[in-house]
């Protein structure tokens, strides 16, 4: 079974057991946090809509991080311009632990 989530923007195809690295979420590690805007769930049958309208993905969350910087490097050729930045990402880690739906 598996189900289809969106969160920060984004959509994730997750399932039971699945570790997955989303948005930086408000809550602590060790806590659960539920999904409630799941667009799709499938498995033996697929739903979508209205047939998955109070569907909840839950999760287990194991860290909130950051990722590695990426540099970001702005350059104009024949002016002298250059600029030079970096970029960590704030994200969560969590584990897939249930589909209700």
């Amino acid at each position: 079974m598996y189900a289809v989530i969106a969160t920060g923007g984004k959509q994730y195809k997750v399932s039971e057991g699945d570790i997955i690295r989303v948005e930086k979420l408000p809550v602590e590690a060790g806590q659960t946090f539920t999904f409630d805007q799941v667009l799709a769930i499938g498995g033996d049958s697929f739903k979508a809509g209205e047939d998955v309208k109070g569907a909840t993905v839950e999760a287990e969350v194991l860290r909130n991080g950051r990722e590695r910087k990426i540099i970001v490097y702005k350059y104009k050729p024949k002016t002298g311009y250059h600029k030079k930045r970096g970029h960590r990402q704030c994200y969560t880690a969590v584990r897939i632990s249930k589909i209700n739906g």
